[in-house]
C-alpha cells in the first residue's frame, strides 16, 4: 500500500511516517518501480503501535527502547514495565506543573476587574510585576503571590508612571 493507505490504516500522518523513517523510528519503506514508498501489514502495525504509545505520551526515545522490547520475544517485562512507571511518573509531574499554571492563571483572572480599564493583574503577571509563585511545596496547593509588600498597592509600571507624572 502507498503512504497515503498506510496513513489511514494507521492512524499516522504521511509527514509523521516519513519523519519517523528519517529518524530511523521505522526502518525505510520498499520503494516499487515508480519510486513511491510501499507498506505492507507489519509496517502498519509498527506505525500503529507507535501512534497509540505517542497518544500515550512517550518519547520518541522511550517509542524506540519499547519498539525494541516488542521486537524481542525473549524481553523481559520487567523492562516494559519499568519504562511504563518512569513514564507515570513524569505524567504526574507534568500534571502538578500543569495544575499550578492553571492555579497561578485563575488567581491573576480572580484579581482582574474585567471592565474596561487598561488596569489588568494579569498583563501584569505576564510582565513579571507581580511574581508567580509556580512552585508546589509537596502536598500543599500552590499559592500564586500578587503583591510588592508594598501596603496591598498594586505596582504600577514604569510606563504607567511616567504618564501620570506627564499629565499631572
Amino acid at each position: 500500500m502507498n503512504i497515503g493507505q498506510a496513513s489511514k490504516a494507521s492512524g499516522v500522518s504521511a509527514k509523521m511516517i516519513r519523519y519517523y523513517e528519517s529518524i530511523d523510528l521505522i526502518p525505510r519503506s520498499a520503494r516499487r518501480e515508480s519510486g513511491y514508498r510501499d507498506y505492507g501489514a507489519s509496517d502498519v502495525h509498527r506505525l500503529a503501535f507507535i501512534r497509540r504509545a505517542r497518544d500515550l505520551g512517550f518519547s520518541i526515545e522511550q517509542i524506540r527502547d519499547l519498539l525494541r522490547l516488542w521486537s524481542d520475544r525473549h524481553r523481559s517485562s520487567a523492562e516494559v514495565k519499568a519504562i511504563a512507571l518512569e513514564h507515570v511518573t513524569e505524567l504526574k509531574q507534568r500534571a502538578r506543573q500543569l495544575d499550578d499554571m492553571a492555579e497561578a492563571l485563575r488567581h491573576l483572572a480572580s484579581a482582574c476587574e474585567g471592565n474596561s480599564r487598561p488596569e489588568c493583574p494579569i498583563i501584569k503577571g505576564l510582565e513579571g510585576e507581580i511574581p508567580l509563585d509556580l512552585h508546589c511545596v509537596a502536598g500543599a496547593a500552590p499559592k500564586p503571590r500578587m503583591g510588592n509588600g508594598s501596603g496591598g498597592q498594586k505596582p504600577r509600571s514604569a510606563t504607567r508612571q511616567r504618564h501620570r507624572a506627564a499629565n499631572a
